[in-house]
């Protein structure tokens, strides 16, 4: 638990890789252009601490590629965001890739800055709305956090992340660090972020519910 609630804490205050992660983009299918699926993150998905490619979105691309060549992925992730650097970012990335797939990777961050839920809760809704009035499905990639946070907060921050995706209709990947959370092994050397070994199983994890929008 020690070992979760420090993970959770670097996502709020690694800023080290300020810059979005650099594009991944999956080819074309021949005579037509990919449509995209965008992933709007955290230090969760911006690959940080670990050698650039190796990430969850990287390997995303790669599976993408080989199985829906019709997509490209793009990683808009930036380390420390919260869901209101999302609000902000999210009109602009709208308009420059067009996605038909919007994935949104935040919250964490929120709760380690002590904003109140119903903040995180308005603006998941507010990304979740624009990207569908763009005419993007949604999936919504739920965190959790540790119950020494207050058992009733942190039942109630992971309640959002479904409220919200049921109320938008979106897609809803309960806790992207299933399976990982408690192991060491998992880990970089400092601890806290999940090492290169990790990344297939963050993939894994959101893969059976982004697939079906793929189809």
């Amino acid at each position: 638990m020690r070992l979760f609630s420090r993970l959770l804490l670097v996502t709020a205050f690694a800023t080290a890789a300020a810059a979005p992660a650099h594009a991944q983009t999956a080819a074309a299918a021949q005579g037509s252009s990919p449509r995209t699926v965008l992933v709007v993150g955290d230090s969760l998905s911006a690959e940080y601490g670990i050698k650039r490619g190796t990430g969850w979105v990287p390997l995303l691309s790669e599976r993408v590629s080989e199985q829906y060549p019709k997509f490209k992925v793009v990683n808009a992730s930036i380390s420390g965001d919260t869901t209101s650097g999302g609000v902000a970012r999210l009109p602009a990335l709208l308009r420059q890739h067009a996605p038909a797939v919007v994935v949104l990777e935040l919250g964490a961050n929120d709760a380690l800055r002590g904003l109140p839920l119903n903040m995180t809760e308005q603006n998941l809704r507010t990304m979740a709305q624009a990207a569908r009035k763009a005419d993007a499905d949604v999936l919504i990639v739920g965190m959790q956090i540790p119950p020494n946070y207050g058992r009733d907060y942190a039942q109630r921050f992971a309640a959002v992340f479904s409220k919200v995706a049921k109320d938008e209709n979106a897609r809803l990947v309960p806790f992207l660090m299933e399976g990982i959370a408690t192991n060491r092994a998992m880990f970089q050397a400092d601890g806290i972020h999940p090492n290169e070994d990790a990344q297939p199983q963050l993939l894994d994890n959101v893969w059976p519910t982004l697939r079906p929008l793929l189809n």
